[in-house]
């Protein structure tokens, strides 16, 4: 079976350990929802798994293999999502989508589509600084399909959006799961993301502060 997976993962940010000995599998098409309060290490474990961080210990395997002996293979396979919707304010919808796209090679064809399933396609023409919050944020979302990938790492993604929003969200997951796709949430709330596991940051805390090295 063909897993994305991370063994006995260990996260230092600054003087503190987030969280150490943390485990996880996810097959194809499947769903991990990753919960826990403030600074339980949810945003450090997505950046862990885009290669955007390295565990202090432990590592991280695409099919048994290491993620950092193809690190390039791996941000290819990948779209993560942060808590910044990352829109370009003189850019309108279809150009801020073209830009993304073609920083991944992806042909253009998608977009109209991409801004149609979150219900952008009116707004196609409208510069991204006169975009509401949860207009940029669908935008961003639309950036997941203009641009393939199989894994999808989304920090919040429902932050900012209204209930049908989150319904259309939930739809594009299952879509992309039962393509085979892969999706990684963080979430203080709910998601509608169904038969997911859930991995609670909290019982792998380890907050004690690093004693100084001299």
């Amino acid at each position: 079976m063909s897993l994305f997976e991370g063994r006995e993962l260990t996260c230092i940010r600054g003087e503190r350990r987030v969280f150490a000995g943390l485990d996880f599998s996810l097959p194809a098409g499947g769903a991990l929802l990753l919960t826990g309060p403030n600074g339980s290490g949810k945003s450090s474990l997505l950046r862990l798994m885009a290669g955007l961080l390295k565990p202090a210990r432990g590592e991280l395997l695409w099919n048994g293999a290491p993620v950092g002996s193809e690190p390039e293979d791996h941000r290819a396979r990948l779209h993560y999502l942060g808590h910044q919707d990352a829109v370009k304010p003189v850019l309108n919808a279809v150009e801020n989508l073209q830009f993304w796209s073609g920083l991944r090679g992806a042909a253009p064809d998608g977009i109209a589509d991409a801004l149609a399933r979150f219900d952008l396609a009116n707004l196609a023409t409208v510069a991204g600084r006169l975009l509401s919050a949860g207009q940029k944020r669908r935008l961003a979302l639309a950036r997941l399909l203009a641009a393939p990938a199989e894994l999808w790492l989304l920090d919040e993604p429902g932050v900012g959006l209204d209930t049908a929003s989150l319904d259309r969200l939930g739809g594009e997951i299952a879509r992309h799961r039962a393509g085979g796709g892969r999706v990684v949430a963080s979430t203080h709330g709910d998601l509608p993301i169904g038969q997911a596991h859930s991995l609670a940051l909290g019982d792998f805390a380890a907050g004690a502060a690093l004693e100084p090295v001299w």
